[in-house]
Protein backbone atom coordinates (compact mmCIF):
# COMPACT_ATOMS: atom_id res chain seq x y z
CA UNK A 1 0.00 0.00 0.00
CA UNK A 2 1.00 3.48 -1.09
CA UNK A 3 1.46 5.55 1.80
CA UNK A 4 1.82 8.96 -0.36
CA UNK A 5 -1.23 11.11 -0.61
CA UNK A 6 -2.34 14.16 -2.45
CA UNK A 7 -2.36 15.87 0.13
CA UNK A 8 1.37 14.63 1.31
CA UNK A 9 2.77 15.37 -2.19
CA UNK A 10 1.16 18.80 -1.99
CA UNK A 11 3.47 19.49 1.02
CA UNK A 12 6.40 17.41 -0.52
CA UNK A 13 5.97 20.28 -3.33
CA UNK A 14 5.97 23.27 -1.07
CA UNK A 15 8.81 21.77 0.62
CA UNK A 16 10.75 21.12 -2.62
CA UNK A 17 10.09 24.83 -3.75
CA UNK A 18 10.79 26.34 -0.26
CA UNK A 19 13.88 24.91 -0.60
CA UNK A 20 14.62 26.30 -3.94
CA UNK A 21 13.67 29.94 -3.41
CA UNK A 22 15.70 29.23 -0.01
CA UNK A 23 19.01 28.39 -1.89
CA UNK A 24 18.49 31.02 -4.41
CA UNK A 25 18.63 33.89 -1.94
CA UNK A 26 21.75 32.40 -0.75
CA UNK A 27 22.98 33.15 -4.20
CA UNK A 28 21.38 36.18 -4.75
CA UNK A 29 23.18 37.75 -1.44
CA UNK A 30 26.38 36.19 -1.47
CA UNK A 31 26.46 38.03 -5.52
CA UNK A 32 26.74 40.80 -3.93
CA UNK A 33 23.71 42.57 -5.75
CA UNK A 34 20.29 40.68 -5.50
CA UNK A 35 18.19 41.70 -8.21
CA UNK A 36 15.45 42.25 -5.44
CA UNK A 37 17.49 44.14 -3.16
CA UNK A 38 19.33 42.75 0.04
CA UNK A 39 16.30 43.54 2.41
CA UNK A 40 13.63 41.72 0.55
CA UNK A 41 15.85 38.89 0.14
CA UNK A 42 17.01 38.27 3.58
CA UNK A 43 13.44 38.27 4.34
CA UNK A 44 12.64 35.89 1.80
CA UNK A 45 15.62 33.39 3.29
CA UNK A 46 13.77 34.04 6.78
CA UNK A 47 10.75 32.66 5.69
CA UNK A 48 11.70 30.12 3.34
CA UNK A 49 13.84 27.97 5.77
CA UNK A 50 11.57 27.33 8.54
CA UNK A 51 8.93 26.59 6.01
CA UNK A 52 10.55 24.16 4.39
CA UNK A 53 11.02 21.96 7.37
CA UNK A 54 7.81 22.93 8.31
CA UNK A 55 5.89 21.12 4.94
CA UNK A 56 8.12 18.63 5.14
CA UNK A 57 7.74 17.75 8.54
CA UNK A 58 3.79 17.97 7.89
CA UNK A 59 4.01 15.75 4.05
CA UNK A 60 6.12 12.67 6.59
CA UNK A 61 3.26 13.20 9.27
CA UNK A 62 0.59 13.27 7.01
CA UNK A 63 2.30 9.81 5.12
CA UNK A 64 2.58 8.13 8.43
CA UNK A 65 -0.80 8.65 9.46
CA UNK A 66 -1.77 7.14 6.26
CA UNK A 67 0.14 4.08 6.63
CA UNK A 68 -2.54 1.11 8.19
Amino acid sequence: MNPMTPKSGLFLACSCISAIAAVGSIFEITSGQPDLGVQNTAIILALTIPLTGLFFLVAVRDAKANMK
